[in-house]
């Protein structure tokens, strides 16, 4: 076990260090609108490759930082109804979520969206628009992100393994919203029984 949470471990730093450092291309991609925004109502002049990398900077951030926010744990899930089941019940379903819908898909993904990268990557396939920007390099986005979810989800699986066994303690509780969401359902519920 000691080996899978070293592995584990390490997925999380390259995850987080990804994350941190990617999230800064959010900044950068409303520098970009802004700068393109000012330059076309003063200058009357635009450009395609200004608009296509709005785009990209932002397929990157949602691709590629998507690992970061299984491992913070700010992923989407029903707080309201997850916090009114035991704590074993939830961490089987983690495990049931991971291993039957989270990885199955990253690797299809991967496995589809590798030959569409490698295909524009052959044809150097370019936009159809005017001076716009190379398409390949946003498409391998796709199986590089998907690569670095399926990790993640690998290593969420085994430390969700490891606090069930015992052999972890359990500090994922959530990310900075995931106890307000508990409070905010707790106090519902307390509104509900009052209601009764």
């Amino acid at each position: 076990m000691d080996f899978l949470l070293n592995f584990s471990r390490l997925i999380d730093r390259v995850s987080s260090a990804v994350g941190r450092t990617l999230s800064w291309l959010i900044l950068l991609a409303v520098i970009v609108s802004t700068v393109n925004a000012i330059i076309r109502k003063l200058f009357d002049v635009s450009s395609n490759s200004w608009l296509e990398l709005q785009w990209v900077l932002f397929g990157a951030v949602f691709l590629l930082c998507s690992s970061w926010t299984l491992l913070s744990n700010e992923h989407i899930r029903i707080d309201i109804v997850n916090s009114l089941l035991p704590k074993a019940a939830r961490d089987w379903i983690d495990i049931a979520g991971h291993v039957l819908f989270l990885l199955p898909l990253t690797i299809v993904m991967m496995i589809v969206s590798w030959p569409f990268a490698i295909r524009s990557l052959m044809l150097n396939e370019q936009s159809i628009n005017a001076g716009g920007l190379p398409q390949w390099p946003a498409k391998f986005l796709i199986p590089i992100g998907f690569l670095m979810l399926f990790f993640q989800g690998v290593s969420e699986l085994i430390k969700r393994i490891a606090i069930m066994r015992g052999a972890l303690e359990d500090t994922t509780s959530g990310g900075g919203h995931h106890a307000a969401a508990e409070a905010e359902a707790a106090r519902l519920l307390a509104q509900v029984d009052e209601a009764r």
